[in-house]
């Protein structure tokens, strides 16, 4: 009977149900995420302070330290450099409605953008001055029936280094005798307008004689082309200065010969024989004097008395 009661024991079987894990979200990534983010933050930091010099270092230190005071005084801890970064980045006092320039940002700057307003003002003075003594050479000329006659042999230039006036020979009207330097009536009338008229104004002048190619007669002996070109440009300055010309005005007094042919397809036309006379601009003067006026001239230390005779000039001369 014990037997058949084991037998008839009912077996009772539990079933546990387990359930799923809860959902964990995606809190993870996001810690992860702010992780990797104050890394790159970090090693930025990093790259910084090692390409920042230590003036800039300084600056930035001083600005958070007192940025009232530095952004009132100036200075790189108030962004006036132009890049805390190498290589890139802009002004930080560049805000809209108020910018620094660079010249007022660099003395140097500053003082060479007012030298070139200061060349560039003497300049347009001196075009204004050059234009005006051309016209008033120009009328001169003109109006005087006698130099009228001889305009052709006048020619006004205005050139980046002043106004040119040059006055040509001509086969038929010489401006001076045959080989020497004697003025004729008509050159010294030309002349004297001239140096008239050059006495108003303060332009340093230079003065050239030249030559044509044909070789002087007796140059063996010591006088050339050389010495008579010379000898010309002193003659037609004493002029210039018997006209009322101050002497101190002429920078130059040269003597060129032929190595500066007006028709240098013709070295032995006569325009070629001519005086020229160029008032200097500020500029060409300081190029030609080293930007200083010397009280004595090289007109000045030419002798005054007459020229000296050549023996058996040329003809062509």
């Amino acid at each position: 009977m014990a037997t058949d009661g084991k037998k008839l024991q009912p077996i009772i079987v539990k079933k546990i149900k387990k359930g799923g894990h809860a959902a964990h979200g995606g809190a993870w990534k996001i810690a992860y995420a702010d992780f990797v983010t104050a890394m790159m933050a970090f090693f930025l930091l990093m790259w910084l302070l090692g390409s920042t010099s230590e003036g800039d270092k300084k600056g930035l230190s001083d600005y958070f330290t007192a940025p009232l005071k530095v952004a009132m005084m100036g200075g790189t801890g108030a962004g006036a450099s132009n890049s805390v970064i190498q290589g890139g980045g802009n002004d930080l006092t560049k805000t809209s409605g108020q910018n620094k320039k660079e010249s007022e940002a660099d003395p140097i700057l500053a003082k060479k953008a007012a030298l070139e307003a200061a060349k560039a003002e003497v300049a347009k003075q001196d075009a204004k001055k050059l234009a005006a003594l051309s016209a008033k050479i120009a009328s001169v000329i003109s109006n005087n029936p006698r130099l009228a006659e001889f305009s052709s042999q006048i020619r006004l230039e205005t050139t980046p280094d002043g106004l040119q006036i040059q006055i040509v020979d001509d086969q038929n009207r010489a401006m001076f005798d045959v080989g020497s330097a004697l003025v004729k009536p008509y050159m010294r009338d030309i002349l004297r307008e001239i140096g008239s008229a050059l006495s108003e104004v303060d332009n340093k002048i230079s003065l050239d004689g030249h030559t044509d190619r044909s070789p002087y007669g007796n140059g063996e002996r010591g006088y050339s082309n050389w010495e008579l070109s010379a000898d010309r440009a002193n003659s037609s300055r004493r002029e210039l200065i018997a006209a009322g010309m101050p002497d101190e005005k002429l920078a130059r007094v040269t003597g060129l010969a032929s190595s500066s042919l007006l028709d240098a397809q013709n070295p032995l036309s006569p325009t070629n024989r001519r005086i020229t006379i160029l008032v200097m601009t500020r500029e060409a003067e300081e190029r030609l004097l080293g930007g200083a006026r010397p009280a004595a001239t090289a007109a000045e230390a030419a002798p005054a008395a007459a020229p000296r005779p050549a023996p058996a000039p040329a003809p062509t001369r």
